[in-house]
């Protein structure tokens, strides 16, 4: 538990006794997980934040984003913090593809696309990649995955995850996509087959999905 200095305990206490009420009316006004900017604008300060994170009212769950302590639990607060940090993203690779529970493994970073020649958002915690999708094809696919009782992030669907797994330059990719392929099959049948074959028609990946369903079939 983190200690301050006697006085810094007492003035402390004498602002939360004050000023709480006020403060958790505004909390009140907030959504579960939000923005410090989305707070100045119910009237919450840097230092109300700080005195209610102190006080156990709200988690940080990275630079200028926050979490109301009463929200429902989940296990996707690193998605949720990457993702309110910015919202135009979209959750790819990796890290869609164990949110579909198509790979078992569980990603060490957030990954993450934006447009190609947009702002690049820089996230050290937590721990992001941030890739750059052609603008062609970015709105391809995108869904909303409810991450926590009324919260959702923005992914692209299972199928596009393994199409964009396959065009991998890297082995390590194309092994991971060969294992979600197989899963994505053995779930979806037929209609998973012309799933895949749409989001590889549409971002140019037939050339590799092709003999890779047809391995996984054989």
């Amino acid at each position: 538990m983190k200690s301050y200095p006697l006085h810094t305990l007492v003035g402390r206490i004498s602002y939360m006794t004050s000023s709480g009420k006020r403060l958790f009316e505004r909390l009140s006004q907030l959504p579960p997980t939000f923005t410090a900017h989305l707070a100045a604008v119910v009237g919450l300060s840097a230092r109300d934040l700080a005195a209610l994170r102190d006080a156990g009212e709200v988690d940080e769950l990275s630079h200028g984003v926050y979490r109301r302590a009463d929200a429902e639990s989940t296990a996707h607060l690193d998605l949720l913090a990457v993702c309110t940090r910015a919202p135009r993203a979209v959750v790819c690779g990796e890290s869609a593809l164990s949110l579909h529970e198509l790979i078992d493994d569980i990603p060490h970073e957030v990954r993450i696309a934006v447009p190609r020649g947009s702002h690049r958002p820089s996230i050290k915690y937590p721990p992001t990649r941030v890739s750059q999708y052609a603008v062609a094809t970015f709105d391809f696919a995108i869904e909303q995955f409810e991450v926590a009782p009324g919260e959702s992030v923005q992914v692209y669907s299972g199928a596009r995850s393994i199409v964009d797994a396959m065009r991998s330059r890297g082995a390590e990719g194309r092994s991971l996509a060969l294992s979600a392929l197989n899963r994505y099959l053995r779930r979806s049948g037929q209609q998973g087959v012309a799933d895949l074959q749409r989001a590889a028609r549409e971002l140019g990946g037939m050339s590799v999905l092709r003999p890779a369903i047809e391995a996984v079939l054989a």
